[in-house]
């Protein structure tokens, strides 16, 4: 199948041509669009959407299908979300899918894919948020401490350290731990599987070699913060690993030629529910900026 953001024709093109859909900005900003009460939701997943233009020429594609309310196509996670009657067959909107040249898979693939796309940005939210936790009071109270010559007075690094030194510390660091240890196993968690498995196979590749890594750090710097090893606690560098890791793993592997392509060509054929006059209060609608 061609890949339109090189310029070449699809058949999802030829599928817009030949219902002659009119190509028009759909804006930037949610999109809304009437859901009639009997309405269901279907979710397919897809392989086939690769940029910002293919979604908007599906989506148009399936509002223009008889009995369709709303539609939203999602190029990162591969899903296409479809409003539709009772009366409208399953099959008939995979067929409509297949016919633009995507690949559908089944009905449960569809709902795994939404699924781990939703825990995959559960993760990244959980990286971000333990690591600036973590952050926070080491550049507020270790930092300081450790390059002094470099932004603070004497007076001060002496009170931070005094602070570091006392019982005060053991908490302190019993916080950094705890955050730090729960961001690794939660946002990393598809790490930790990936690695346990292939060591278990005898084989020892990145993901193990990283999360080999990270634990040596978090027990090294455990050790440093609660026995009598002379050495410097860093669970700022686990947390820093595991948001660098984590947002690599869910941004890395975009492709940002196809997205910057994606945005020159927009479509439509879709409604405006301005033109038919403001939507009555309690009327079901369905918001939408491509499923993201």
């Amino acid at each position: 199948m061609a890949d339109d953001h090189h310029g070449r024709s699809t058949r999802l093109d030829a599928v817009v041509h030949d219902r002659g859909i009119d190509a028009s900005d759909p804006g930037s900003g949610p999109r809304v669009a009437r859901v009639p009460e009997p309405h269901v939701h279907d979710t397919f997943s897809v392989d086939g959407i690769d940029t910002k233009r293919r979604e908007a020429l599906l989506e148009a594609v399936l509002r223009d299908h008889d009995g369709v309310s709303a539609a939203s196509a999602t190029a990162r996670n591969g899903t296409v979300g479809v409003h539709h009657a009772p009366s409208v067959e399953r099959d008939d909107l995979q067929e409509t899918l297949e016919s633009c040249g995507l690949v559908v898979d089944s009905a449960n693939r569809a709902f795994e894919a939404r699924r781990a796309s939703q825990f995959a940005s559960a993760r990244v939210a959980v990286a971000v948020l333990f690591g600036l936790m973590v952050a926070t009071p080491y550049i507020a109270v270790l930092y300081p401490t450790r390059i002094e010559w470099l932004f603070y007075d004497p007076v001060t690094v002496s009170y931070l350290q005094s602070l570091l030194d006392s019982q005060m510390a053991t908490h302190f660091f019993v916080n950094l731990g705890s955050l730090s240890g729960i961001a690794f196993l939660v946002a990393c968690g598809p790490f930790i599987r990936r690695a346990a498995s292939e060591l278990a196979e005898g084989r020892l590749t990145t993901d193990a070699l990283f999360v080999g890594s990270v634990t040596a750090l978090f027990a090294y710097s455990t050790a440093a913060a609660f026995t009598g090893f002379d050495g410097t606690v860093h669970y700022d560098l686990v947390a820093y690993a595991v948001v660098g890791a984590t947002l690599w793993t869910h941004f890395g592997a975009a492709d940002p030629a196809a997205e910057g392509h994606g945005s020159a060509g927009p479509v439509a054929g879709a409604p405006d529910p301005e033109a038919d006059g403001e939507l009555a209060d309690g009327d079901p609608v369905a918001m939408t900026d491509g499923g993201r």
